[in-house]
């Protein structure tokens, strides 16, 4: 904020504007909740890709801040261009198998989703969520700062900031989020460590420019997994302008990067490199999620290897669940005991994520390597036909929406547990439920618009028969200050599916208790907003 006096207190500091300190800021802005985001990056690095998998569930959460129309028109390469995964024995050479709409990419809607995963390099993403964010009237983005240390008091926290100029300064504030990934201070700040391991062979990403390869490459595809025993490793698209990424497993930085590039394709081409990142996967979750007054976000708080997409969309619904109930403390209409629940709902999602990722370690692209001369004509035919068959346990890196949508909230203290059956755990197949803990099950309306669409900010009762008062639940959230929005459905398709006639939807979508009267919904306020931990009827 160059030419401005800086504010030196504000009820949250996020240190670090990745896309977990972005998303969080964006979430306390929806809440009216001042806060300030310090950032060491005066600007956003475009020539690594970082991550490529946005999925239809963190689509789903730009959709709440108006956001995923932005997304999908700053998106390089359109859904619509490319849905598939492709194995093949090289960028030129054969097609093994593919996994269809990998990742949730669908060109056209599906009842299940409100908006298709998508491939977008991370730094298209930060600079629409940055610019959202510097739009935003509550929120001070400081970029070029930096969080040097903090003190994690009872009544606050107090942390020294570095300015672009090398001065040092002083920041106060009531929450401190720590949303300054691996190398950041603010895991020492509570005391919290990683745990885990991390993977055995080295990778390097390489980012190049191949003006020639998309007239050469074999089929279309959004990503293309080579197996060949010259190289092995996944290549795809930055843009449709012949910028490209590739993700070489088992090779260590020091290599010939240009060559690298030409063994992946399979043909002699002009390449020029762009830049190279070597790296090892790793499966690390710290021990503790929370100080006094500090939350750990984000790769802050976990690290897992990218296959499946997974690491940066966690963090973002790290950072929406932390900051909506931070929101709803500070307006103060939230017990603090809410943000106990933080790290209950949250760490065991990272644990599965992580679960999830690192058994995908072990099914590298070289571990089905084959040379492309046993793969050619009639017998190599065959041999593709039962490699085929073998990548069948590639399937839950690409098809994953059982954790993506399915992942829940049913042992949370801020949910009233009906008493019905926990979702089945599937990494693959999302089972929808509405189930208190799930993910509230998406219809599209008969006017095109999505259930969503028509939640509100705060709290919504979805009321799927009308003819239920809700005089009394009404009262409470009004008597306790709970932004309540009633949600009259009586059209839902398939409303039986919902298992009562009201819905308690939290702000972040997830069902906080269903049931059949308005008292039982009253009751189960107090116990969404952090207030009572008393099983509710129904």
């Amino acid at each position: 904020m160059p030419g401005t006096e800086l504010p030196r207190a504000h009820p949250v500091l996020v240190a670090g504007g990745g896309p977990g300190g972005l998303a969080a800021a964006l979430e306390l802005a929806r809440a009216g909740v001042r806060c300030a985001v310090v950032e060491p990056r005066p600007d956003v690095t475009t020539d690594r890709p970082r991550a490529k998998t946005t999925s239809a569930r963190t689509m789903e959460l730009f959709r709440r801040w108006g956001l995923a129309d932005r997304v999908r028109d700053a998106a390089p390469v359109p859904v619509s261009f490319a849905q598939d995964a492709v194995f093949c024995t090289s960028l030129t050479g054969h097609e093994i198998t593919r996994f269809r709409n990998a990742f949730a990419m669908y060109a056209e809607p599906r009842e299940e989703i409100a908006e298709s995963g998508r491939q977008v390099p991370q730094p298209v993403v930060e600079q629409v969520l940055r610019e959202a964010v510097a739009g935003a009237p509550t929120v001070d983005l400081l970029l070029g700062y930096r969080v040097l240390s903090a003190h994690d008091g009872e009544d606050g926290v107090l942390a020294r900031v570095a300015t672009p100029d090398g001065a040092e300064v002083e920041m106060r504030a009531d929450y401190l989020l720590g949303c300054d990934g691996a190398g950041g201070v603010t895991r020492g700040v509570i005391g919290a460590r990683y745990e885990g391991r991390s993977g055995e062979l080295p990778n390097l990403n390489v980012t190049f420019d191949a003006p020639d390869l998309e007239r050469l490459v074999l089929a279309r595809g959004a990503h293309y997994w080579v197996l060949g025993t010259e190289a092995a490793g996944i290549v795809g698209r930055m843009d449709l302008h012949g910028t490209w990424w590739t993700v070489a497993q088992g090779v260590r930085d020091g290599v010939d990067p240009e060559a690298l590039v030409r063994r992946l394709v399979g043909a002699e081409l002009d390449v020029t490199v762009r830049a190279t990142d070597p790296w090892s996967a790793r499966m690390l979750l710290v021990d503790r999620y929370r100080g006094r007054r500090t939350f750990l976000v984000g790769d802050a708080a976990h690290l897992n290897p990218p296959w499946g997409g997974h690491g940066y969309n966690t963090c973002v619904g790290d950072a929406v669940n932390i900051a909506w109930k931070l929101g709803a403390v500070l307006s103060g209409w939230a017990d603090p005991a809410l943000l106990d629940t933080y790290e209950a709902e949250r760490r065991p999602v990272a644990a599965r994520t992580i679960d999830a990722a690192g058994s995908q370690d072990s099914r590298l692209a070289g571990s089905f390597a084959h040379p492309e001369s046993a793969l050619d004509g009639p017998v190599g035919a065959a041999r593709r036909a039962r490699v085929a068959e073998e990548l069948a346990v590639k399937r839950g890196e690409f098809h994953s929406l059982g954790l993506v949508l399915g992942h829940h909230y049913a042992d949370s203290p801020a949910v009233v547990d009906d008493g019905s059956p926990v979702p089945p755990d599937s990494l693959t197949d999302y089972h929808g439920s509405a189930r208190p803990g799930a993910r509230l099950p998406h219809r599209w309306w008969g006017d095109g618009s999505s259930l969503y669409d028509h939640l509100g900010r705060g709290f919504t009762l979805v009321r799927l028969d009308v003819s239920v008062e809700l005089d009394a639940a009404v009262a409470a959230a009004r008597a306790t200050g709970v932004p309540l929005h009633v949600l009259d459905a009586p059209h839902l398709r398939d409303a039986e599916a919902y298992g009562a006639p009201l819905l308690l939807v939290r702000p972040d979508q997830h069902v906080a208790w269903r049931g059949r009267s308005a008292s039982a919904a009253a009751a189960a306020l107090d116990v969404a907003r952090g207030a009572a931990r008393a099983r509710v009827g129904r």
